[in-house]
This record gives structure tokens, sequence and C-alpha cells, in this order.
């Protein structure tokens, strides 16, 4: 049950997978796009507590999978 959340009153398993795309998917994530974005999207996920449990960034598209 490692995968599992507790708290006082629920157990709970939350995943969500989110694909993101540039408008007209527009082939722009690499170099130093790619860099800000990955730094972007954990520094923010590390805010909330959010658990990133595979993250693909490609050149046109971003796929995350996330525990919340």
């Amino acid at each position: 049950m490692s995968k599992y959340k507790k708290l006082s009153h629920v157990i709970y398993y939350h995943v969500y997978h989110i694909v993101w795309t540039p408008k007209y998917r527009f082939r722009i994530l690499d170099g130093k796009i790619r860099e800000f974005v990955d730094e972007s999207i954990r520094s923010l996920c590390e805010w909330k507590r959010i658990e990133i449990l595979e993250m693909n960034i490609q050149i046109d598209h971003v796929h995350l999978v996330l525990s919340i």
C-alpha cells in the first residue's frame, strides 16, 4: 500500500495524466525552452507538493503523470 496516501479519515490514490501542447502544436520545446519548461514544472510541483510520477517533454508536447 505504499502508493496510497493516508490521512486520519481517508486513504486515497489520485493519479492524473496531463498532456500539454503549444498553440497549433508548434515545435518549440527544444534547447533552452525545454530546460525552462522542465525546471518550471518541477518547481511548481514541489511548491504544491505534487509528486511527478512520469514526465516526458517532446518537441511539440509534454506528457505528465502526477500524483496529487
